[in-house]
């Protein structure tokens, strides 16, 4: 009995990850679709700024 009661867990935790990967990418794909594309473009513009990526 121990053995199906660890093999649920087991089951169950790994089934997490993949449904919090689909709900932030989920989100992200909502948040971006209604954001202005100016704003898009500098937050991706600043991003690279900061991290040491040219973009000009």
């Amino acid at each position: 009995m121990t053995t199906k009661t660890l093999k649920a867990s087991v089951a169950g935790s790994a089934f997490a990850p993949a449904l919090f990967a689909v709900v932030l990418g989920l989100g992200i794909i909502t948040l971006t679709g209604h954001v202005q594309a100016s704003a898009l473009h500098d937050a991706a513009h600043d991003v690279r700024h900061a991290t040491g990526f040219p973009c000009h």
